[in-house]
């Protein structure tokens, strides 16, 4: 079934499955595709973020379960915190599951850098998110919002007719606003034609 994602500007994308089938105004692909599902979002659709901290916060960072939140708290664990913590493959997979669930909260489709736990290159394949290369590491500090990094944040390659469904809508005016705000503005990510994020 093809799905048009449409944002407040009238900017409009039509996926079929893991891709983008046409890209346009609403009108147009409405009337191009007149039996399509129409989701309506508020904001902006953008190319999804490329998180440049991929090993940092999901191979050098613990992001807690909910149920440890009293004694551990919210925030990912790394340094000390992270060395007090008896942590084992199982438990790594558990925390990059999580850690992948934020990075999609904060409109990101793909992490860059090398990856080399098991049991998080797992989560990341079962995830759909990307892994893309880097050079060197990066600099400003690791956050799950790319915008809060301290570095100009990165985006995923244009959308376009034939390219894989990967982007985000954000409850801003325009990109101005957004990296005013930052990646908590997310109201949807679409990962693989799906989507995996909803903001309630």
């Amino acid at each position: 079934m093809l799905t048009i994602h449409a944002d407040a500007r009238g900017d409009a994308l039509a996926v079929r499955g893991e891709w983008i089938a046409a890209a346009g105004p609403l009108t147009e692909l409405v009337e191009a595709h007149p039996g399509a599902r129409v989701r309506q979002w508020p904001g902006i659709l953008t190319p999804g973020l490329v998180n440049a901290y991929g090993p940092e916060l999901l191979e050098g960072a613990y992001h807690p379960d909910p149920r440890e939140a009293d004694a551990l708290g919210t925030a990912p664990l790394t340094g000390a915190a992270l060395a007090g913590l008896p942590m084992d493959e199982a438990r790594w997979g558990a925390s990059a599951r999580r850690g992948i669930q934020r990075m999609l909260a904060h409109g990101t489709v793909a992490v860059a850098g090398e990856l080399t736990r098991r049991t998080v290159l797992a989560a990341v394949r079962r995830s759909g998110i990307g892994v893309v290369g880097r050079i060197g590491a990066p600099g400003g500090v690791p956050a799950l919002d790319p915008f809060a990094a301290g570095e100009p944040a990165d985006f995923a390659p244009v959308r376009q007719s034939g390219s894989a469904a990967r982007f985000a809508v954000f409850d801003v005016r325009d990109e101005a606003e957004l990296a005013e705000r930052g990646a908590k503005t997310c109201v949807a990510t679409i990962v693989a034609g799906r989507l995996v994020h909803r903001r309630r």
